[in-house]
Formats: structure tokens, sequence, C-alpha cells
């Protein structure tokens, strides 16, 4: 059965106040997760209040039970792998291994224009971002002292202290859209695919390029989770959504095109098992509106 879960983008708002109902409503109401963004400030101005993604995970683990969550996804771009892997850990432990760990290469010009980080060229992002997956992968999974020497990143018999009570650590999400090098990425290094604003068609046509990665690597096609995160306009009636869909000037079809799942309560059904039925196993449903809680919960008594 296909996992609903719920995205915040954590640069558009996202405060304390906002951060700790939503966790609380994520947890009672039944999703089975939570994630976030990663990101010092909006892609465009002006700015907004944004939320520190660790420290708001760390709090996330100590004050629910049940939910997973995670970054969709944490950049190497301005996170330092070994520093990455220790706080991985160390909120992994916390929450008792309900830590998903979304990797990424950095992709926003401005955020990194702003606090002085170096993007790089995409092929030069990417190959950093390998090089961090390696670093990262070695940290977590080796007893023994770990060293590397590559272009951008160095260690030198480094060792992860406390080792991770989970064995491996946490659970590593590679996400991405790419026909090339994701899928490559993800079956040397990851145990979920988080693919983005795919209709079910073109999900499934990523799919199978993911299977075809995985059998290069001589891994269980069924080792690797597959989810999607994807915009989300939902209503509880026609006459709601219809004014949701004329403040955006788009049409149902237009948004169901971009791979949005959009409607009242029958067709955001519909679409969902549709994806599922497509390979999707878990969908991680964006929320733009933080104090709409009401179409929240709205929306929980609809899909699950």
């Amino acid at each position: 059965m296909l996992e609903v879960a719920i995205m915040l983008e954590g640069q558009n708002g996202l405060t304390w106040p906002r951060w700790q109902k939503i966790v609380r409503l994520v947890e009672e109401l039944g999703f089975v997760g939570l994630y976030r963004s990663d990101h010092f400030t909006n892609m465009n101005p002006p700015d907004k209040e944004s939320l520190e993604l660790w420290v708001s995970l760390t709090w996330l683990a100590c004050n629910t039970s049940r939910i997973e969550f995670g970054p969709l996804v944490t950049p190497f771009s301005f996170r330092h792998p070994a520093l990455t892997a220790r706080m991985a850990s160390a909120v992994d432990d916390l929450s008792n291994g309900r830590l998903i760990l979304g990797l990424g290469a950095g992709w926003q010009e401005r955020e990194h224009q702003l606090f002085g980080f170096d993007l790089l060229d995409v092929k030069a992002r990417f190959d950093r971002f390998e090089e961090g997956l390696q670093v990262l992968t070695q940290l977590l999974k080796s007893d023994l002292p770990v060293s590397f020497q590559g272009k951008y990143f160095n260690l030198h018999e480094a060792t992860l202290l406390p080792r991770p009570q989970r064995s491996r650590g946490p659970r590593i999400l590679i996400g991405g859209n790419g026909p090339n090098r994701a899928p490559t990425l993800v079956a040397r290094y990851a145990d979920e695919w988080n693919a983005i604003f795919l209709t079910p068609e073109k999900f499934e046509n990523s799919n199978v390029r993911l299977d075809e990665a995985l059998k290069k690597e001589k891994r269980d096609l069924k080792s690797v989770r597959r989810s999607m995160m994807t915009g989300c306009m939902f209503a509880v009636n026609d006459s709601a959504l219809q004014q949701k869909l004329d403040s955006r000037g788009r049409t149902l079809d237009q948004l169901h095109q971009q791979g949005i799942v959009a409607g009242s309560a029958s067709a955001v059904k519909d679409q969902l098992h549709e994806l599922e039925s497509s390979g999707l196993q878990r969908i991680m449903l964006q929320w733009l509106d933080l104090d709409d809680l009401a179409g929240l919960e709205a929306l929980a008594k609809a899909v699950l």
C-alpha cells in the first residue's frame, strides 16, 4: 500500500511555532513521515524565515515516537559530509532509528551567493557529491579508521564515535530525475530513490532505469525504496478547489501534467492509486501553506 508523508519547504517562513504544531499534527494524524528542505533562504526575494534543518530535526526526534523524518535533501555544497555523518548518526540514535538521510549536491544559486558557498558548475558539483557520498558512507559503515584522498574532501584515519546504534547508520536517500548519473549513484550508495514531480508514466520509465542500474551493481531490486516528492493542491470540495486553481491561474489538467497531486478527495485518491500502480512506494506531499492545519487534517481523512 502506498505510504503517504508530508513535506515542508523550510525556507518559506518556517518558524518554531509552525514547525512544532505541524510535527505534532503529522504524528497524530497518521502520516508515515515528515520531511523538509534544507536551505538558508528562499530562491527569490524577499527573504523569508528559515528554520535551521538539523536543529529542527533534533527537536522532532525528541518530541515524536512514530513518524519517519529527514531532509529532502541536505547538500554537500554547504555541509561537509563528515559533519553531516556525525549529525545524522546522532539524530538517528536519538529517534530510535527513524531518520531517513536525504542527500544532494546542492542547486539553489541564490543562497550560495548570499552566504558565500561555492556551488560549482553542474559536473563538478556532482563530482563533489559523489566524493561526499564515499566519505559519508565509509564513516557510517566502517568500524575501522577511514582515510580518503579526493579532490574536494580528505580524511586521515578518521573514526566516527560513538558508532551508530543502527547497523551501517541511517537509511540513505538520494533524489533526482536525471536519466544517467542519479540512478548510478542511487544503486551504489542509497537505500531509497526519491523522484520529483513526475507523472505516473514518467515515474514508471525512471523506475525501469533504476532497476537497470541496480542490476549492474548486482543489488536486489527490492533493496531500494521508490519514493517521490511532489506538489499537492487539495480541497474538501469542488468550490474550494476552484478558488485555489483560480489563485494560481492553472487548470487541474495542467497541474496533473506537471506531476502535482491535485483535486478533491476522490481525484487525489485516484492519482495516488495510479502512482502506486507505476511502482511508487512512498509519496511526500508538499504542503506549502504552513498555517493551514485544518486542510492538513482534511487531507489525512481523505487519503489515509
